[in-house]
């Protein structure tokens, strides 16, 4: 489960979509970019060794939070 989830637009002006987010998995911060066709780029110096779940929960939460 992802703990602390915040993101916030890339962009001042808000109308280009993308986002930058953060989060803490199992004891270690997470840091990357959301961009709107859902790829994913990682920020932080090292990537969840299950990414492939936890991109998933980030899309579910972007989902909910910005698309809704």
């Amino acid at each position: 489960m992802l703990q602390h989830f915040s993101f916030k637009p890339m962009y001042e002006n808000k109308q280009l979509p993308g986002w930058t987010f953060s989060f803490f998995y199992k004891q270690t911060r997470y840091s990357g970019e959301y961009l709107p066709n859902g790829t994913i780029t990682w920020t932080s110096t090292s990537q969840p060794t299950d990414e492939e779940a936890v991109k998933k929960m980030i899309h579910e939460l972007m989902l909910f939070h910005v698309y809704e």
